[in-house]
Order: C-alpha cells, then sequence, then structure tokens
C-alpha cells in the first residue's frame, strides 16, 4: 500500500510548497495594503484640518469685505450729497493709493508680538491726541498695515496744506475702510494661494495621474511629504525642520509613490519619538558616486539597544497593544531592499536618531 502512495508524494510536496509561497505573497500584498490605508487616514485627516483654517479665513474676509462695500456705498452717499469738495475728494483719493502702496510693502515687515504692541500704543495715543473717534480700535488695522505715528503725521501734514473741505477725522476714516479692504484682499489671496499649494502637495505626494515608475526629484518628494504633516512643521509649530538638501542630485528614476511612502513611516516615527516637540533633519547626499543618501534625523531619546535591530522585524512595536500596527518599519525596508535594491538601516543613540536610506542612481 505505502508503495502504491510514494509516486504521489513529491507532487503533493510541489503543491504545499507552492500553496505557501502563493500565501505568503498575498498575505505581504495584503499587509503593505493596510499599511497604506492607515497612513492615508493620517494624512487625510491632517489635511482636512489644513484645508479648513484658509477656507475659514476665506470666510471671514469675504464677510468684512461685505461690511466694508456697505460702508463705501454710504460713503458715495456723502458724494452725492455735496459734503466733500472735488479738492478733497483729490486728497482723499490720494491718501488711499499711498495706504494701498504701504499694505503691500508691509508684507515684508515682522514685528514681534512686543513690538506690534508697543506700535499700536504709539498709535492709539496719537490718534487720541488728535481728536480722532474711535482712535483705538483703528490702531490694530493701521498697525497690520505697516502704518505708524510718523506716516500719519504726513497725512495730517497733506491735509492741512491743501486747502479743502477734508478733515484729519474724514481721512483716517477712508484710511481705515481702505486698510480693511486692502487687508482682506491680501488674506483672501494667500488663503486661497495656501489652498493651491496643499493641493499641489497632496498631488505630488499621492502621484496622481502617473506612472508608478518615472522620473522625480528626491526634494520634491520629501517637500511634498513634509507638507502632509500641516502645522506640526509650521511656523509656529511644535516640531523645527532643518533642511539640508544637496541640489546637485539630479531627478532619477524611482516609484515615487512608494518612496513617500517610506518617507512618511519614517517621520511618524520620528514625531512619535519626540512626543510631538523637538528638530526633525532631513538630509541629502551622494554617497560614493553610485548612491543616494538620505537621513531623517530626530533629537528623541533614541532606541534602546537590545530592540534596534528588530524594529524592521514584521508586526514589531514598542506601542502599548491596541496602538499602531508594528508595520510601517518593515514596509519601508521592503520599499527601499527589495523594490529600488537599496538599503535602509538606523544609527541610534539618545539626542540624535538617524534613519539612513541608499538608494541607487
Amino acid at each position: 500500500l505505502a508503495l502504491q502512495f510514494r509516486p504521489a508524494l513529491p507532487v503533493m510536496v510541489v503543491h504545499l510548497l507552492e500553496g505557501h509561497m502563493v500565501g505568503g505573497l498575498r498575505q505581504r500584498q495584503i499587509i503593505g495594503q493596510r499599511e497604506k490605508l492607515l497612513a492615508l487616514g493620517t494624512i487625510t485627516a491632517g489635511l482636512t484640518h489644513q484645508l479648513n483654517n484658509p477656507a475659514a479665513a476665506i470666510g471671514r474676509d469675504v464677510a468684512n469685505l461685505r461690511e466694508n462695500v456697505g460702508k463705501m456705498r454710504h460713503k458715495l452717499a456723502m458724494l452725492a450729497d455735496g459734503q466733500f469738495t472735488p479738492e478733497a475728494l483729490r486728497v482723499l483719493v490720494r491718501i488711499q493709493e499711498e495706504v494701498a502702496e504701504q499694505v503691500a510693502k508691509s508684507k515684508a515687515q515682522e514685528l514681534t508680538a512686543l513690538e506690534t504692541s508697543d506700535r499700536e500704543d504709539q498709535v492709539g495715543d496719537w490718534l487720541d491726541d488728535h481728536g480722532i473717534a474711535g482712535g483705538w480700535d483703528y490702531a490694530p488695522t493701521f498697525v497690520e498695515a505697516g502704518l505708524d505715528t510718523e506716516w500719519i503725521e504726513s497725512v495730517e501734514a497733506y491735509v492741512d496744506a491743501v486747502d479743502c473741505s477734508a478733515t484729519l477725522q474724514s481721512a483716517i476714516g477712508w484710511l481705515k475702510y481702505t486698510i480693511d479692504t486692502e487687508l482682506s484682499v491680501n488674506r483672501i489671496s494667500e488663503a486661497s494661494r495656501r489652498i493651491s499649494a496643499l493641493l499641489a502637495g497632496t498631488k505630488q505626494y499621492s502621484q496622481m495621474d502617473r506612472a508608478p515608475y518615472q522620473s522625480a526629484d528626491i526634494h520634491e518628494l520629501l517637500r511634498s511629504t513634509l507638507m502632509m504633516f500641516g502645522e506640526k512643521f509650521g511656523k509656529d509649530g511644535p516640531i523645527r525642520v532643518v533642511k539640508e538638501f544637496d541640489k546637485s542630485i539630479p531627478e532619477l528614476l524611482w516609484y515615487p509613490g512608494d518612496l513617500n511612502q517610506v518617507w512618511t513611516n519614517i517621520i511618524d516615527n520620528a514625531i512619535q519619538a519626540m512626543n510631538g516637540r523637538g528638530t526633525l533633519t532631513v538630509r541629502t547626499a551622494r554617497e560614493n558616486d553610485g548612491m543616494v543618501r538620505v537621513e531623517i534625523c530626530d533629537d528623541g531619546p533614541g532606541i534602546p539597544a537590545e530592540i534596534v535591530d528588530r524594529i524592521f522585524t514584521p508586526f514589531f512595536t514598542t506601542k502599548p497593544f491596541g496602538e499602531g500596527t508594528g508595520l510601517g518599519l518593515d514596509l519601508a525596508w521592503r520599499i527601499v531592499a527589495e523594490k529600488h535594491q537599496g538599503n535602509l538601516r538606523v544609527e541610534s543613540r539618545p539626542g540624535d536618531t538617524r534613519f539612513i536610506v541608499l538608494l541607487p542612481m
């Protein structure tokens, strides 16, 4: 009986091995897709928050513009009633043009909170001393537009020098409406630009409508990934980002969407290691004329020596049960090592943890 079944044994072994190999491949594909979906959820939440801020700013400034336009209509009624002479109107229009230019220049001026407060006090005192009704309400707007007491004094001198029916109070009122309108337009423009930049960065990050293997700038991939983390890396965010890019690295052939997944996983781990506060350094360089070196460094407490050799192991995690998946760094390693024939390693000590990605040129 044993002799009758012996010829079938090799065939069964082959089937078992094939099944094991195919099952393993499918399991890895499912794990990779699951990790991408988890990262997509995190990025989507951050992107939604980022888009909400400029959208809300546009809504506020549109309401301000509507109010200012209503006030301007009131001014037109005053003109129709002859309350301003043609000469006075020319004076006011000239003041409007000058203040509009000043608002445009004020973009380059950046004051500290203390400097802003001091200047508001100076402007408010000046307006109050000259009998301007609502002067303290005007002061923050004037300071935001880059005006100071010297500029307002020049307006007073110009109004006094011209024999017209315009008064300093009316000139200051026209200034206020003009500044409010210009600042609202500037903020709407900036918010619209921010939304466009976020959408462009999202498209670059996701590599929509592009072939999976293509020529790309490694620095653009890194920038688009950093943008996806939003206000954590903003000007006033809790994490400071230092970029040290070797601009001599040309565009090369990669799988850009997959590399963005690598940067996302490493940066997300760095943020968690720093507890959301610290300095993140992203560095690129050439190595041995045949490799591109990308370093993502954080100043967190470092990876304990007893686990540093295990962090790229599938399902390994240091997070409590129910938090995280333990898939991110394993996925990153497979994208770099298997898909790009590169290398991914980590060097860690307290205050300096570096994930080093080497990609062939």
